[in-house]
């Protein structure tokens, strides 16, 4: 690994020249990047996808990282080639169409289901009551709700094409939010405290833990003492209720 001082140098003689070597080299200095956004992705796609084969999708990514950042911006390479690669990885799951169709009725019917109860009861549908909707166990709907992390995760793709263009950071010189920008992240604010609202406090918790803290779901299973498996059923859940509250804007919790 280079210190900063050599990737700075290797930045600006890349800008300069496109050389394929030059080019060859960052690649090579940014493939870990590819193996941890593959890696946070795996945590949701199971054992729906190798491992491996979201690697070798997210080195597109990287690669057109690499041939469109300005290294003239002051944008962190890191931040913006993460939103890349994690683009390029979902486009490629979008393209394969590989979620089974099972799969996509059972997320259709649990969100038919959380609706019609939140609307009878005037509150959060709990587990029990999805699964006596559903006409199945709850231990057979905790089955369902780990397969669909999969659905969650590509049903959030039109977020990740938004979020393409990354603000300065740090730059003196950028522009000042508009008017609309304002409004947009004061909505943003408001929508995503309510919709944390919806959740119960463990739900809460792993939210916090896993993308603020960013931690491991094995490490939030330690702190939290319960199994990584009902850890993973509390995320997918969690994604779940703030999903209807947040729409296109659950994106956030993706990149």
């Amino acid at each position: 690994m280079m210190d900063e001082a050599s990737k700075d140098k290797l930045w600006q003689n890349y800008s300069k020249t496109h050389n394929a070597d030059l080019r060859d080299q960052l690649i090579l200095e940014y493939a870990q990047l590819v193996k941890l956004v593959a890696g946070r992705m795996s945590m949701y796609l199971g054992y729906n996808v190798e491992y491996d084969d979201l690697v070798g999708y997210g080195v597109f990514g990287l690669i057109d990282a690499i041939d469109k950042f300005d290294y003239g911006k002051n944008v962190k390479f890191e931040t913006y080639a993460s939103l890349r690669i994690r683009g390029a990885i979902l486009d490629q799951i979008r393209k394969m169409d590989w979620i089974p169709r099972t799969i996509r009725q059972r997320q259709k019917k649990i969100d038919l289901a959380i609706k019609e109860i939140e609307s009878a009861k005037g509150r959060n549908a709990t587990d029990i009551e999805i699964a006596e909707s559903l006409g199945i166990s709850e231990e057979e709907f905790g089955e369902w709700q780990s397969q669909m992390k999969i659905t969650n995760v590509v049903s959030l793709n039109e977020f990740m094409e938004q979020g393409s263009e990354i603000p300065a950071e740090n730059n003196k010189n950028a522009h000042f939010d508009s008017p609309e920008e304002v409004i947009e992240k004061e909505e943003l604010r408001k929508i995503l405290s309510e919709a944390l609202e919806l959740l119960t406090e463990k739900e809460r918790r792993v939210i916090e833990l896993y993308y603020y803290e960013e931690l491991t779901l094995k490490e939030i299973s330690s702190i939290l003492e319960v199994s990584e498996s009902r850890i993973s059923q509390l995320h997918t859940r969690a994604l779940q209720k703030m999903k209807s509250k947040m729409g296109g804007y659950i994106g956030i919790f993706t990149q």
